[in-house]
Parts: C-alpha cells; structure tokens; sequence
C-alpha cells in the first residue's frame, strides 16, 4: 500500500522498519531560520532526516521573488538521491505545525513526478503523544536512484496571475490568517492586505481541533464550492511565500478534488513591484 496524501501515526508506526521509507523533517520557523535544524538535533522521529526550508526546499530569493522560490529542480533531485531516496520510495513528510511545512515537501515530491510522498499526519507532536520512538542521531542513507522530471504545469509565475486575474479566468485562493489577509495585522508583512479578487481560505481551517486534518468529506464541502465547476482547473493556491499554500493543495488532494496549481512567488513576491494593486479588508 502507498500513500499519497497524509499517514497516520499508527500507519507510520507499523512501516518504520522498511529500508524504502524515507523520512523527512520539515520543522522550520521564519522568524528563526535555524531553529528548524536545532529541533531536529534535540530529538527527531527514528531514522528521519533533515530538509531545511531556505536551502533544501528553496532557492535563495532575488530582488523580484518571494521568499521561498522554488528550488533547482536537478539540485533537489541530487539531494533527494543522496538521501536515499528511490523511485518506489515511500517518501514521508512532518514538521510540527500540523502539515504546515512538510506540505511544501509533499508538493515539491509532486512537483518531480513521485507521487508516494504523505504528510504525517499531527506531525511529531501525535507521534511523541503516543510515546513512538524518537532519537538525536543523523542518520545517513545508502544513495537512492531517483530521477525524477519537473511538472512546470503545477505552478504560475506573477505574470500569469496578473493577466488571468484581470480576464476573471482564475479563482485565487489565499492560505495566510484572516489578519494578514485584510491587513488588520500591519506587523508581519512589510504590506498588509491581500490581491485584488483573492479568497481567504486560511490553511488552519482544514485541521480541527486535535491539529488532525478534516476528513475528506469536510475538506470536499470546504472547498468545492470556490468553483461553480470543481473540475475547474484555473484554482491557484498562495499565501505568503508559497509554502502553507501547499496545505490547502494537499487538504484539495485529500478531499479526491482537481489538482489546483501553486503560485510560488505569492504575496511576498507580489508586494515587490508598487505599481501591482493592494486590497484590504473583507477576508
């Protein structure tokens, strides 16, 4: 058995033994961009390894990006080999925000074409919950065979949205917190609001309380009424640097929906050019 979108504790838990799982951890925090590999080192789940945000899930930002471009595709797929990772590898993906940064890793695995790749799902905090092993040791792998081949249809650039935004021929939904979205919060982004025509769907509302992600007949009523047509395959994910966008892509994976698209650059990129409009309120 396979899993494509999100495993369970007890599913991980049973397969943990298996040379051809590969196990990363995702932690990450932007305010500190090394607390991620501090986590990591202070207690990991056994045999994970590590993938930072900034230089293993990203490449480095540039005067027009957002912060978290996407990575070299060739230099990823030479990582992913070193760590051990095989084309019938069952990639397994955590962090400790409930899929907040390992679905940017999920994508990523997607983008390169393989698709047994899940988010664990409540992350390390349902795995130490349930006393499952952790250790502080790296771990090294033998070197994997994967030769994956990047899908350039699964992400649009700023050009794209600006012009299918203005002809009304994309759905643009955004992933950040209602504050950042209408600019009630003015601290986190150096400018608040949100792109004209957007729809606030904050990634936070496809958990519920327990940090588990809705089951898949909740997050199909959440999100199939954005289009009149679900097959409609003009929905475009962002948020603030392309990263908790992938939630909402994967909470869309799980609810059996069309595969949406990801604006990589999103608000952070969009924000870089003055001259591109600015809306508030009305999340």
């Amino acid at each position: 058995m396979s899993y494509q979108t999100i495993i369970s504790v007890d599913d991980l838990k049973i397969n943990l033994a298996n040379n051809n799982w590969v196990i990363f951890d995702c932690r990450f925090s932007l305010k500190n961009p090394n607390k991620g590999r501090e986590m990591f080192n202070q207690g990991h789940i056994l045999g994970a390894q590590f993938a930072d945000m900034d230089t293993d899930l990203a490449s480095p930002k540039t005067e027009t990006s957002g912060r978290h471009p996407l990575p070299n595709p060739d230099s990823l797929i030479e990582k992913l080999r070193r760590w051990g990772v095989n084309n019938d590898s069952q990639v397994i993906c955590y962090d400790d925000i409930s899929g907040a940064f390992a679905a940017r890793m999920w994508w990523l695995m997607r983008w390169l074409g393989h698709e047994d790749v899940a988010v664990l799902d409540g992350g390390i905090e349902k795995w130490a919950a349930k006393n499952q092993p952790i250790e502080t040791d790296a771990r090294t792998k033998v070197a994997g065979n994967f030769s994956g081949t990047a899908n350039n249809k699964l992400w649009v650039d700023v050009e794209y949205v600006q012009q299918e935004l203005i002809q009304g021929k994309i759905k643009l939904l955004d992933a950040r917190t209602p504050e950042r979205f209408t600019a009630t919060d003015k601290k986190t982004d150096p400018v608040p609001g949100h792109i004209p025509g957007a729809k606030n769907l904050p990634f936070s509302g496809n958990l519920n309380k327990q940090g588990l992600f809705l089951s898949s007949e909740e997050l199909h009523a959440r999100f199939a009424p954005l289009s009149s047509h679900p097959s409609d395959a003009q929905v475009i994910c962002m948020c603030g640097s392309g990263v908790t966008a992938c939630h909402n892509l994967l909470a869309m994976s799980i609810a059996g929906l069309p595969e949406a698209r990801l604006y990589v650059g999103s608000w952070s990129q969009w924000i870089k050019d003055k001259s591109r409009p600015v809306a508030v309120g009305e999340a």
